[in-house]
């Protein structure tokens, strides 16, 4: 499968953005998504999951609140919208299909960088 993110950019602090990520290859309403970010130095950690019909969500604490993960099946699409960004939020932001599974698939990444 490919996983293709985007919406990445720079940001002001308290700022908006909404990443994509489109897939192809792989039936995707089958599986659950996933949000994770990488910063600098840092390992990488989870941010958001949804499952495969989009009736549960998690977020990681740091999150909560101010990002949302969404889907849309017909558009084999994961969103995640990120409002009031920190300059902490800043890192590149990976999409994964099926990420607890034995099969899973990560996209190449989208930059998030928020600016103080």
């Amino acid at each position: 499968v490919q996983l293709q993110a985007s919406g990445g950019g720079l940001v002001q602090a308290g700022g908006s953005l909404r990443l994509s990520c489109a897939a192809s290859g792989r039936t995707f309403s089958r599986y659950a998504m996933d949000w994770f970010r990488q910063a600098p130095g840092k390992e990488r950690e989870f941010v958001a999951s949804i499952s495969w019909s989009g009736g549960n969500t998690y977020y990681a604490d740091f999150v909560k609140g101010r990002f949302t993960i969404s889907r849309d099946n017909a558009k084999n699409t994961v969103y995640l919208q990120m409002n009031n960004l920190k300059p902490e939020d800043t890192a590149v932001y990976y999409c994964a299909l099926d990420p607890r599974g034995p099969h899973p698939d990560w996209g190449q990444g989208t930059q998030v960088t928020v600016s103080s």
